[in-house]
């Protein structure tokens, strides 16, 4: 783990993803400086914190203000608006880390200056329970120290991983963006199947629900691929077999469903970043 913080994070956005990083970041440690979080309306929940401070705009920081890492927590269509008012912080001093899907280093490059410190990082909603996988890249002018500090600050939210072609995270972003949704799906597909089938409904649901998360876990948990584990569940001839030749099909099956679905979302995301 990198050494924590000396110097203040700033969180600029505390919905549900800057307030589970936020939680994440003041358990870890990591933020000796302290925490001070930018929301007209979050953050209720570390207000009783000694160590992080709330504030309802940018115009209501500290003038001398001095942080180590700024996060940018807010949506993507609201980056335009509220960046400006952070570029008195950018240079070499200090990193700015965004979660904002679509927007690329190129963007905030260019509202930040030459020298800004930047890493982009795409995650996905299952860091709200700790759960989440993060994808990051950052820009020429990030330093070894402060890619590990972005990496150990995802990390507390779950795994985190770096790239150096920026050009994967619209990749990362067609799989594991999205993949939660692709999941909740799956799970609803289940479900509905085992009702037409004959199950009752809220038993349907949660078969299908509690399947999938165990299902999940026994794949992080066991030494065997994926693949070996779809093996072992599969006896010759047997039920599992035939709801696999259904789903393992060529040409009509999840293979190359799921294969569209991450293309399409791909070139969405590379849409969205003008790319």
């Amino acid at each position: 783990m990198t050494d924590k913080l000396t110097r203040p994070l700033l969180l600029v956005g505390c919905g549900k993803m800057g307030g589970a990083m936020a939680a994440g970041w003041l358990d870890s440690g990591i933020t000796g400086g302290g925490v001070v979080i930018v929301d007209p309306v979050g953050g209720a929940e570390f207000r009783d914190n000694d160590q992080v401070s709330i504030f309802k705009d940018a115009q209501s920081l500290p003038d001398d203000l001095e942080p180590e890492v700024v996060v940018l927590a807010v949506k993507p269509q609201q980056m335009d608006a509220m960046l400006p008012d952070y570029a008195r912080f950018a240079g070499p001093g200090c990193m700015f880390l965004s979660v904002a899907a679509g927007k690329t280093i190129r963007y905030f490059k260019a509202a930040l200056g030459d020298q800004s410190v930047i890493v982009r990082a795409m995650p996905n909603t299952p860091a709200a329970i700790g759960q989440g996988i993060t994808v990051i890249c950052p820009n020429a002018n990030c330093s070894e120290t402060q890619v590990a500090q972005a990496e150990t600050l995802l990390s507390a939210v779950g795994e985190a991983h770096a790239v150096k072609d920026e050009a994967l995270i619209d990749a990362v972003t067609g799989l594991s963006g999205g993949g939660p949704a692709y999941v909740f799906y799956m799970i609803e597909c289940m479900a509905a199947a085992g009702i037409r089938a004959g199950l009752p409904e809220d038993l349907a649901k949660r078969l299908a629900l509690v399947t999938v998360a165990g299902a999940g876990q026994l794949a992080i948990t066991s030494d065997d691929e994926p693949a070996q584990l779809r093996k072992n569940v599969t006896s010759p001839n047997g039920t599992t077999q035939e709801a696999l030749a259904v789903l393992m099909d060529p040409d009509s099956g999840l293979g190359p469903l799921m294969r569209k679905a991450v293309a399409e979302a791909t070139r969405r995301s590379k849409e969205l970043a003008g790319s």
